[in-house]
């Protein structure tokens, strides 16, 4: 029981990483003045759903991790 749970966290963590690492900055800085106009015209829309796609599977991630990372120390002792 253990050994799965400890699985199941290690994939958890795996996804959570990449969930963060994947998800674009909040501030563009230079960049974004540059290509402002044409974020407006090209897919803007898409960007915002993928970042709304990326945000609920970070969140859902970190719920699970908590919560196995308790029930592991419960489990443990």
């Amino acid at each position: 029981m253990v050994t799965v749970l400890k699985v199941i966290h290690l994939i958890i963590a795996i996804v959570l990483t990449l969930t963060v690492l994947l998800q674009s900055a909040k501030e563009s800085g230079v960049q974004g003045m540059v290509a402002g106009g044409a974020e407006s015209l090209f897919g803007r829309n898409r960007a915002r759903t993928l970042d709304a796609v990326f945000a609920r599977i970070t969140t859902v991630s970190a719920i699970a991790f908590i919560v196995t990372s308790v029930a592991l120390t419960i489990l443990i002792k």
